[in-house]
């Protein structure tokens, strides 16, 4: 919940800028929902996307508050996040709700960013593998594993994020390639296409090592997107 008028066309104008004829890896601004009017109208010609950082698994109705994913739509959102760490823990949202509001978006056209991760309590309990696969099981029971090849995934250690723990991009990768196991193990083909995002405090100056690793496709960028030299050291990093 950051943001602003002027904060924003500031950063978005030196990221653009910046990125310009960068097309090594595809570039996605996730954002509260008051901003995508001017999001849209910042970024409809360039090689930027855009999208929410959340969505109602309900199509219309009486949800006084709630957004669809048509609305999103509305304002040439390409993507959205579902079940990011903050919702699952803050908000009370259970891998059924964000498997609901999975099916929502790919229903409107949208891709989601499928957040799976786990907490420091689970970590230490051993069951992060358990954890992981219960939060990936909800969707492929529900819409089954072929919907997971219109979507992105991002592995959020809930642990390395602003607690100043850090996981080590080794284990940033195990988690990754349990993912992608555990996907191949329904279907080869889509575990092999799959993104899976790392999103456990990537900044420049770990983003290159971490990129390198076999099984991390890209980074869902959280406190370091709100520094335009930051974000673009990362985006960088994923040219390779």
């Amino acid at each position: 919940m950051h943001g602003g008028i002027t904060q924003n066309r500031d950063l978005l104008d030196a990221i653009v800028t910046e990125t310009a004829g960068l097309h090594g890896a595809d570039c996605v601004v996730c954002v509260p929902y008051p901003y995508l009017p001017q999001v849209q109208l910042l970024l409809q010609y360039t090689h930027i996307f855009w999208g929410a950082q959340n969505v109602s698994q309900h199509d219309k109705g009486a949800y006084t508050g709630e957004v669809s994913a048509v609305m999103l739509t509305d304002f040439g959102c390409r993507y959205v996040i579902v079940g990011h760490s903050e919702r699952r823990a803050l908000y009370g949202e259970d891998s059924r709700t964000v498997a609901l509001k999975f099916r929502a978006a790919q229903d409107a056209g949208l891709t989601p960013i499928l957040c799976v991760g786990e907490t420091l309590e689970q970590r230490e309990a051993a069951i992060t593998e358990q954890v992981v696969a219960e939060q990936l099981d909800a969707v492929i029971e529900l819409l089954g594993v072929n919907a997971l090849a219109k979507s992105v995934l991002a592995y959020e250690p809930v642990w390395a994020i602003g607690t100043g723990k850090t996981a080590t991009p080794q284990q940033a990768q195990d988690m990754h390639a349990f993912i992608r196991n555990k996907i191949a193990a329904y279907e080869v083909e889509v575990a092999t296409e799959l993104q899976i995002l790392y999103g456990g405090s990537v900044k420049a100056n770990n983003a290159a090592e971490l990129f390198t690793m076999p099984d991390i496709d890209g980074g869902l960028i959280g406190g370091a997107s709100l520094v335009a030299s930051e974000f673009i050291a990362i985006y960088r990093a994923a040219q390779s």
